[in-house]
């Protein structure tokens, strides 16, 4: 998922699709142990969008707090 896409999504939409990627990541490291893991990229792309969806999440967070000063 693309940051611009991600911009365009409510807060409370990103907050679910964190959520789903953050079990998603579990889940891919339940696979490794497990051995069942074949495309070990996918950590990667999952960890990544983790930190898009926190980035834009805190930013709306923080535009919301300094709007209200």
């Amino acid at each position: 998922m693309k940051a611009k896409e991600v911009r365009e999504l409510s807060v409370e939409e990103i907050k679910t699709k964190l959520m789903n990627t953050r079990q998603e990541l579990m889940n891919l490291r339940f696979q490794l142990v497990t051995g069942q893991l074949t495309d070990t990229s996918r950590f990667k792309l999952a960890r990544r969008d983790v930190a898009r969806l926190q980035t834009i999440l805190n930013e709306r967070v923080r535009d919301e707090k300094e709007g209200k000063k």
